[in-house]
């Protein structure tokens, strides 16, 4: 298929934003969700459905894989139900307890391996340094030195991960979702809670703050 390209698709304002992006640019797109029996696994799935069905992404061409290896690692407040999501601390460059060990290394490894199957040869994820300034896989560094390695480990070398809003503000990817008519109303951000987001945990504090900045009403629910 012709100008097909791959986004990882969460579920949350970052990756619908990038969706919009891609959408934009490419005629044909592919999406592709991880489920690694994440707290919020449930709702992101729903999201991510409602998302593909938004931007008319073909089933055949709409792909969910278990990553549940990752919460059998664990170490992470995500995927371990002994840990605890922590609330928000501030702007800081420390690892938050949501990091899930080497992720987006899995995760990328596992979009190229289906951009060479179905002939893509871009793949776009929403990795943001605002959003986790700590996350060591959220640099745009870590991805420059990614697409060395696919360049290296993939038959034609031609397969590109794309970062379109890595080094946005939080309020610039509000702004940027509401220019492109991203359905924000279908994402979800909250590590903790599937019903009503949670408000506090790290992920749902910089969501809030980029409304606020952006002068704009979240419309998803808060408890």
């Amino acid at each position: 298929m012709s100008d097909l390209a791959i986004v990882l698709v969460s579920g949350g304002m970052d990756s619908v934003t990038v969706a919009a992006i891609a959408h934009e640019k490419h005629q044909n797109l592919a999406f592709l969700h991880l489920n690694y029996h994440q707290k919020t696994a449930a709702k992101e799935r729903e999201c991510f459905q409602a998302i593909a069905q938004h931007y008319l992404v073909p089933k055949e061409l709409q792909k969910i894989v278990d990553m549940s290896f990752l919460s059998q690692i664990g170490g992470s407040s995500l995927t371990d139900q002994n840990i605890s999501v922590s609330d928000y601390q501030g702007d800081n460059n420390n690892i938050p307890s949501s990091y899930v060990p080497f992720r987006n290394t899995h995760i990328i490894a596992l979009a190229v391996s289906w951009a060479e199957t179905i002939g893509a040869q871009s793949i776009y994820i929403g990795a943001n340094e605002e959003d986790s300034p700590g996350y060591p896989d959220c640099r745009k560094e870590y991805y420059d030195a990614y697409n060395k390695l696919i360049s290296l480990g993939t038959k034609e070398g031609k397969i590109q991960v794309h970062t379109p809003i890595i080094k946005m503000k939080k309020s610039e990817i509000v702004l940027k979702a509401k220019a492109l008519n991203a359905p924000l109303e279908l994402t979800w951000s909250c590590y903790k809670n599937g019903e009503r987001a949670c408000g506090t945990c790290d992920s749902c504090a910089l969501r809030l703050r980029g409304f606020k900045e952006a002068g704009l009403q979240d419309p998803i629910h808060y408890q």
